[in-house]
């Protein structure tokens, strides 16, 4: 799918865009597990590419209250934006075709960015961090590993905030000017502990300096009082929201990346 001619100009915001423009659905992206439409959206001479996924057309989920999806995309964009790393697309709820539904501007994935490998060894050589041991074919095993990179140990702690049960290989998108992003995040933000990602080769370590401080910023906005904690009410559960709460408390408690917690299976399936 090639990226329009056109793309939104410094004095209308993407948000603006995604929130206020007409969406015209272009196709459907077939192995979603929910419903996901491929739209552009137009506003005022500007237009874009983006992705709608409607309410009605999530399937029901035994954990998580039904028709509540698209809201935890939106509050997972609100906290990567309150992160300051900008590892969520601009994400939008908003009324479109087929009802309420989220809208992300669409991101074009640049090839050739390695950022997970399986390899023939015991321990990842340097520029790796190991997750797993994944069967191959045959019985035959190999190490699995992500780049160790910073961009991806950032997404770490966002997943970890947001208490993510879905980090595959395939929601992360290398973007244009060295940008990652990660994508899918319908179900986030459960009360209880659902951490699974492919994003473990952090597990146990100290969480950088940079991390921490956003953390603390984080703890602060997540205030009774302040402006994220504000955003959340209208799309998380209270309950939801003083999750988060603790898990940042948690995070800066501890220092460190989070470890698997051995009563959920750590990594999402398929891996990729």
């Amino acid at each position: 799918m090639s990226a329009p001619e056109r793309i939104p100009p410094r004095s209308v915001t993407t948000a603006e865009l995604l929130a206020r423009g007409e969406l015209t659905v272009r196709g459907q992206i077939r192995d979603a597990s929910n419903a996901v439409l491929h739209c552009s959206v137009s506003h005022d001479g500007q237009e874009a590419l983006c992705v709608y996924k409607p309410v009605r057309g999530e399937r029901p989920l035994w954990d998580f209250p039904d028709g509540t999806l698209a809201q935890r995309e939106v509050a997972a964009y609100e906290v990567s934006e309150a992160t300051g790393w900008g590892l969520v697309p601009p994400t939008v709820l908003r009324d479109g075709p087929y009802g309420e539904g989220m809208c992300q501007l669409w991101i074009e994935a640049v090839p050739g960015s390695e950022l997970l490998a399986l390899v023939d060894a015991e321990e990842p050589e340097p520029g790796w961090k190991a997750i797993g041991l994944a069967e191959v074919d045959q019985g035959r095993t190999a190490l699995l590993v992500h780049a160790d990179d910073e961009r991806l140990r950032r997404l770490a702690v966002l997943d970890a905030v947001i208490n993510n049960a879905d980090r595959k290989g395939g929601h992360l998108l290398p973007a244009e000017g060295g940008r990652l992003y990660g994508i899918d995040h319908g179900v986030t933000f459960n009360t209880e502990n659902k951490l699974r990602t492919l994003l473990w080769g952090w597990a146990g370590e100290p969480l950088t300096g940079e991390a921490v401080d956003v953390l603390k910023s984080l703890k602060e906005t997540l205030g009774p009082s302040g402006a994220l904690a504000r955003r959340l009410a209208v799309l998380i559960t209270a309950a939801e929201l003083d999750a988060t709460r603790a898990r940042v408390e948690a995070l800066l408690d501890s220092g460190k990346h989070p470890e698997p917690s051995g009563e959920w299976p750590a990594i999402p399936w398929p891996p990729v």
